[in-house]
């Protein structure tokens, strides 16, 4: 037996072992899925002699795919990278490239990102003469986002009964027509939005028999990874190019699914034996991550759940600690407890602060979590914020290199046209489209030859714009990816422009472009990168999540981030904040057993994440919407077996809060101010509070501290020096004092005077 093989467990075996038919493999938390994928792969290729080229498997994330082909190419070595793997929207992009002209787009086709495509919705609905503020393009964008997931077009939408009360129900009547001129729209100028991927694809398989027919010959195995994550047209995408062989294993975990918002459809996997009679049902329980308690709360959490695949999630490792649920008076307060465990967490179990993670249900709640952290010199990273890609600097520069690809691409048009300001405004730009719209042709045939549709001043400029794209167009079609774009960004000004801009901000975009045409001739000197042209690089950018181009310099920080961008990662300490009715589970998730029931999900979700340590923090009174609002517990906590959880005393009111930096100080002084609206429980105060500073305290310079000496610090009183550490960067000491016990202090932060 390959050596691979032999050092999985026995489901696990069975999951890489079972290769032709219709395979699930039901992968509870921490199960060691991506193994099983990858072995899987690996099997194929290295024992049973499968072409890679024969081979899809499709995920999510273009970080889950590239891990899983570094993984593979270890085991198989190079034949890997002739896998059709990637995130759903990669591969089927990459086939659309070579088919897209069966359903009349450009091979060359650009693909809108939601600004693009929020921006072109905003440009329609203003045409339309409709009211921004009841036709928001963000609202408008999901109803039609929505509609394509359910793989419901323009015209089914328009003579959709339904569709069209709900509507019209809701005062929007004419979503439906805006969905009409926003497909048109799209269809012109070349392009396709991350829905309509898909949405094409499947529309390409249902109408083109003979392009359906070649791939499902050409892919002899598909594996989906994260299958519970799958909306419906995904799903029927899978299941047509399966239809021949059947040779298709999805892995994934129903009591996982989470993205009902973004059209994931949860009884994908529920269903999924039903189109398959011939199943075969692999289960994964054994779970790799977690302690026993983590496990065993995380179970009696989702069993709760009426809509699930049975299944009995168990570990083999320590038993660990219970579960920690930590009480705030204020959200201020519960930022300060959560900074301070985390630092005494550290401190005590010498832990790196990459080790912790911080998990909210909403964005706003990492405010007064980030507020606490600098004030304790924590550093931290938010994940989920501005993406590179979506920095305007970054976004202008690639407008130009999408339009100079492609020049049917109104998106692009308007971001550049006057860009930089060449004197063209709004009104001109306005101009143009409506006669784009008026003579059923693009905007590029109109700016060909402007004169006849706008003011003669502008004439001029508009077609100097012209002669530059098409001089742009030459450069794409003789040169690799950076060398056009290179000229590009030169050639159009922007360079000079930012350049010439000597602000921090300034300086900052200049060195933004300049990270970008670096991360393009990465691209192009990549020796096994076939295709270098300026096509493949934007299509690869097109397709980058933020969590992608996470490429922090300090990775030793605390990380703060919302449960649903948690998924598929895992943290030795884990805190989930806000731990309150109304705000988890969300009220705007308590109107159907299917929405609580996608709440509680997540919660299991935010449970599994944790190795090691779980804290649960709640506060007793919130600012929500302006307003002091009182908080009562999460019923989620109820959910939790009682045997594997504790309330925590140590943080039980504000005076009893570890101090262990040097603001712990001026932290209580100023909580004690701000919260007079929710006073700290009363409470017998420990020892450590009795002690009090002295007039003349001044602190010693430590750099002298020996083991032995007498010592004084502002908060624990007298003590002795027990120990000192002075490795690394860190020096730390270990104090016994006279009333609290040993404690073990950063010298950097701790205010000590040496007595003797």
């Amino acid at each position: 037996m390959t050596d691979y093989i032999a050092s999985l467990n026995e489901p696990q075996r069975e999951g890489v072992l079972t290769t032709d038919g219709p395979c699930m493999l039901i992968a509870g938390a921490g199960s060691g899925k991506t193994r099983v994928l990858t072995f899987r792969i690996a099997h194929l290729i290295q024992d049973k002699g499968v072409d890679p080229f024969n081979i899809m498997a499709l995920t999510f994330t273009n970080k889950a795919a590239k891990e899983m082909r570094e993984r593979i190419e270890k085991v198989v070595g190079h034949d890997a990278r002739n896998l059709w793997m990637g995130t759903f929207h990669s591969v089927f992009a990459k086939i659309l490239r070579s088919e897209a002209q069966h359903l009349g787009y450009p091979n060359n086709f650009t693909i809108y990102d939601t600004d693009d495509s929020k921006s072109l919705l905003r440009s329609i609905i203003k045409e339309m003469g409709l009211d921004d503020n009841v036709y928001k393009p963000n609202t408008v964008y999901n109803r039609i986002s929505a509609a394509k997931n359910r793989l419901i077009g323009w015209q089914d939408y328009l003579n959709n009964a339904e569709l069209m009360g709900d509507d019209a129900a809701n005062m929007r009547p004419d979503i439906g027509k805006i969905y009409k001129a926003y497909a048109l729209r799209c269809f012109r100028s070349g392009a396709m939005d991350f829905d309509d991927i898909l949405f094409n694809t499947d529309k390409l398989f249902k109408e083109h028999l003979d392009v359906l027919n070649k791939y499902q010959h050409r892919i002899h195995y598909i594996l989906v990874d994260e299958f519970q994550d799958t909306n419906l047209c995904q799903y029927f995408i899978v299941r047509k190019l399966a239809s021949v062989r059947q040779n298709v294993c999805v892995v994934g975990d129903d009591a996982q699914s989470i993205y009902a918002f973004r059209g994931a459809d949860i009884t994908n996997i529920l269903n999924f034996e039903r189109d398959y009679p011939d199943l075969k049902i692999i289960k994964l329980e054994q779970n790799y991550r977690s302690t026993q308690n983590i496990v065993n709360a995380a179970n009696s959490v989702i069993k709760r759940n009426r809509a699930q695949l049975p299944k009995n999630v168990w570990t083999a490792n320590e038993e660990g600690n219970l579960i920690e649920v930590i009480k705030a008076t204020s959200d201020n307060e519960e930022g300060r407890l959560i900074a301070s465990s985390i630092f005494e967490e550290k401190m005590q179990h010498q832990l790196k602060f990459s080790d912790f993670v911080v998990l909210y249900r909403t964005n706003s709640q990492s405010r007064a979590i980030e507020e606490s952290l600098r004030r304790m010199n924590i550093k931290y990273k938010v994940i989920g914020g501005l993406s590179f890609y979506q920095r305007k600097e970054i976004k202008d520069l690639l407008a130009y290199l999408r339009f100079a690809l492609n020049q049917q691409d109104e998106a692009s048009f308007r971001r550049i046209i006057n860009l930089p300001k060449r004197g063209i405004g709004d009104s001109t730009v306005d101009k143009i489209v409506v006669a784009a719209n008026d003579h059923g042709t693009s905007i590029w045939e109109i700016i060909q030859n402007p004169a006849p549709f706008v003011g003669g001043r502008v004439a001029g400029p508009i077609e100097d714009f012209v002669a530059l794209i098409k001089r742009f167009n030459i450069d794409v079609q003789q040169k690799d990816a950076y060398d056009a774009a290179f000229e590009i960004a030169k050639g159009s000004g922007l360079l000079r422009e930012l350049y010439e801009d000597k602000t921090v901000e300034g300086l900052s975009r200049y060195e933004n472009v300049q990270e970008l045409l670096n991360a393009i001739k990465e691209f192009t000197d990549n020796p096994e990168r076939e295709d270098k042209s300026l096509g493949s690089f934007l299509q690869e950018v097109s397709l980058v999540s933020s969590q992608d181009e996470d490429k922090d310099k300090d990775p030793d920080k605390v990380t703060l981030m919302t449960i649903h961008m948690a998924k598929g990662l895992e943290f030795k300490y884990v805190y989930i904040a806000g731990m309150e009715e109304d705000l988890f589970p969300s009220q705007m998730m308590l109107n159907s057993r299917a929405d609580l029931e996608e709440e509680r999900r997540l919660f299991y979700v935010a449970v599994t994440r944790a190795q090691k340590r779980l804290f649960l923090t709640y506060a007793s009174t919130r600012y929500r919407f302006g307003r002091l609002k009182n908080c009562e517990p999460s019923r989620f906590l109820d959910d939790i077996d009682s045997r594997f959880i504790k309330m925590s005393t140590k943080y039980a009111g504000i005076e009893s809060a570890p101090p262990q930096s040097q603001y712990a100080k001026n932290l209580v002084n100023g909580i004690r101010k701000t919260i007079s609206s929710a006073p700290a429980p009363k409470a017998k105060q420990p020892a450590a509070t009795a002690y009090k500073t002295p007039d003349d305290f001044k602190p010693s310079d430590t750099n002298g501290l020996k083991e032995g000496m007498k010592v004084e610090h502002p908060k624990f009183g007298f003590g002795t020096v027990v120990q000192l550490d002075t490795s690394g960067a860190d020096r730390k000491a270990k104090i016994n004092f006279n009333d609290v016990g040993e404690k073990t202090l950063l010298l950097s932060f701790a205010k000590l005077r040496i007595i003797n």
